[in-house]
């Protein structure tokens, strides 16, 4: 059907400028589509401009043809008056290194003023350009919209950003920027130094013989040579306590979905899967991200397969561990020893049982606590803050300005499907080795010089990689963020015979060298391949490797490759119906009459172990798997 194609890898500095042959918006072509706050992207890129251009200050102005309102980032202008001030003003509301501070000096007028209320806050704040926080300042709507629409920056010195309302920030124009890189090398430490301290009881020891007692026998501990050390999460910390844990003389495995295999074999770690890394090891470091999908990820089953006697290491984030959970593994000598840095509640309350265990060892929060990790994290803020409010882009932004109105009002019904595709994709890999490359196929009756793709890419990225990261994906960091992940995306444009009205005839994502856990999804070149369509302004997927399907993104879905027969929809309809599982939708597709099929159900609720369990037991079925959309 394609009658021309082209293929090329990404690149990193986007094209000048957005298509503008683009027609008019439509205030009711796409009434039912709604824009969570990750589809918010940047819009133009054009160097030459001294500005920061197109932000979309209100949601409404999605469904209006009006334009956009031109903000700049370069200078400083006064809500009430039409002047502008040579200097742009930014407050710094707590602590911050002297480095920093010179840094933010050099370029603008700066105003510490720590340990104000919220109430404060919001009376001084119509005054700055850009505002510069810790943990301590909850930046509230109340505060974004108390600014008046002069704010155009907060600054995270650190990582997390739970005390600053995104959704606000990006409604009202508001780039947020943080500090993620400064604290890798003190968070690594730490856990060293948790690792040890367990293994030779240093804490425990410590406080016996300042009581008095003097109890050798009783704190003998472990060596850490030769024993297995099992990195969760191989990101920037988990890789660097790797390299320590070599240098223990440990043997280290690690489980992450993202981290290539040839760069973990390049210091010497093993990458398995989650299942085999918490079985074998009998040190377990945590270093992934709190997300919805590792929320309390250990838990019973979790601790029920493991080594007993292991030892777990925690300075992540402390809603990783169901913490009732390893409660009742310290209990049962399933978990021998735990070291903790994070908790779900922090401070821990009084009454947590964890707190009584002799066995655990507990630090409050000092991952990043050293005098070097400080001055890094301010040196690093403050140059995401100033490059921001030069009119640069930064690799550190969690959110950013729109992209135009009349691009979305086209977009947006892809942007879904593309960022659904992505979830479906990494769901299906089976991980092990990692996913090193994925490719985008995108095919169009427009020309390809007449299809910007880079929103439809980073919604892919952002669909691949957000699931299992704490990385927040969009325009501005998409393909940075997929750099630093070790994915190589590339793209191909395929012109298609069919209406240039709409500007996408379908998506189609592939994953190369990798495994599945689905097989029925690997395509005849043995990569994970799904493709997808909008119909009737609805994201629709409509292939699954080599068989074609066709079902609505919506809900969960579970895939089915089964002895293509009479009654299969029935059998499996009935198992979901017995248990009070509604099904949305069916569809079947397969390659020849009477040979293998893959059905697609739609379920609005997940169905427990049980129910899925006896679908997996139909003969006829040979595999399934369930998604969430």
């Amino acid at each position: 059907m394609a009658s021309a194609s082209s293929a090329n890898h990404i690149l990193l500095s986007p094209p000048p400028s957005l298509p503008s042959l683009l027609p008019p918006p439509s205030t009711a072509k796409f009434p039912h589509i709604s824009f969570p706050r990750n589809y918010l992207s940047h819009s133009s890129l054009i160097r030459s401009q001294p500005h920061l251009p197109c932000f979309i200050t209100n949601a409404a102005a999605l469904n209006t043809a009006q334009s956009p309102n031109i903000v700049s980032l370069s200078k400083t202008t006064d809500p009430d008056h039409t002047t502008n001030t040579a200097k742009p003003t930014i407050l710094v509301s707590e602590k911050l290194g002297e480095g920093g501070l010179d840094l933010l000096r050099s370029f603008a007028d700066v105003e510490c003023l720590y340990g104000m209320s919220p109430e404060q806050l919001c009376k001084e704040i119509s005054r700055f350009d850009a505002l510069i926080v810790r943990s301590g300042t909850k930046v509230s709507r109340e505060v974004f919209q108390a600014a008046n629409g002069r704010l155009k920056v907060v600054g995270r010195a650190g990582v997390g950003i739970d005390n600053v309302d995104l959704q606000a920030a990006t409604e009202l124009g508001c780039l947020v920027v943080n500090a993620p890189t400064a604290n890798t090398i003190a968070a690594a430490e730490h856990a060293i130094a948790l690792l040890a301290s367990m293994a030779r009881n240093v804490a425990q020891s410590d406080a016996s013989v300042k009581s008095g007692k003097w109890q050798r026998t009783k704190y003998i501990g472990v060596s850490l040579v030769g024993k297995t050390i099992a990195i969760m999460g191989f990101g920037k910390v988990g890789s660097e306590v790797a390299r320590r844990a070599k240098g223990l003389g440990m043997h280290v495995i690690s489980h992450d979905p993202y981290a290539p295999a040839d760069r973990a074999r390049a210091i010497g770690v093993d990458l398995v899967s989650f299942d085999d890394a918490i079985s074998t090891a009998d040190f377990i470091s945590l270093h992934m991200p709190l997300t919805p999908t590792t929320s309390k990820v250990f838990n019973d089953d979790t601790f029920a397969k493991m080594k007993k006697g292991a030892r777990i290491i925690n300075v992540a984030r402390g809603g990783v561990i169901d913490e009732d959970a390893l409660v009742r593994a310290l209990e049962s000598g399933v978990v021998s020893q735990a070291a903790l840095d994070v908790f779900s509640e922090e401070p821990p309350p009084s009454d947590s049982k964890l707190l009584q265990f002799e066995n655990v060892t507990l630090t409050p929060h000092l991952g990043a606590s050293t005098k070097e990790a400080q001055e890094g994290v301010a040196v690093e803020i403050a140059e995401a803050v100033v490059g921001a409010l030069r009119g640069e882009l930064s690799a550190t932004a969690v959110n950013a300005p729109m992209v135009p109105a009349e691009v979305l009002s086209q977009l947006a019904p892809y942007v879904l499907l593309a960022e659904k595709l992505g979830r479906l994709a990494v769901q299906l890999v089976a991980g092990g080795e990692g996913i090193k490359a994925v490719k985008v196929v995108y095919r169009s009756a427009r020309d390809p010089d007449d299809l910007d793709t880079r929103l439809l890419r980073a919604m892919v990225i952002k669909g691949i990689i957000e699931p299992i990261s704490d990385s927040f994906v969009n325009l501005v960091n998409a393909d940075f963020t997929a750099k630093q992940k070790g994915l190589r995306i590339s793209e191909e444009r395929v012109v298609v015979d069919s209406s240039p009205e709409n500007p996408i005839d379908s998506i189609q994502v592939l994953i190369s060298n990798t495994e599945s856990k689905f097989a029925s999804a690997e395509s005849e070149h043995g990569n994970v391949s799904i493709e997808g369509r909008v119909k009737y302004g609805i994201p629709h997927l409509t292939r699954v490797g080599s068989f074609s399907v066709d079902v609505s993104l919506e809900g969960n879905l579970i895939l089915c490759c089964q002895v293509d027969q009479p009654g299969m929809i029935g059998r499996v309809g009935n198992i979901l119906g017995e248990q009070n599982y509604n099904v949305s939708f069916m569809s079947v597709g397969r390659t020849v009459k009477r040979t293998k099929a893959i059905m697609a159900i739609g379920v609005d609720e997940e169905p427990d172990k049980n129910t899925l369990k006896k679908i997996g037991e139909v003969p006829a079925i040979e595999e399934f798997v369930f998604l969430k959309l």
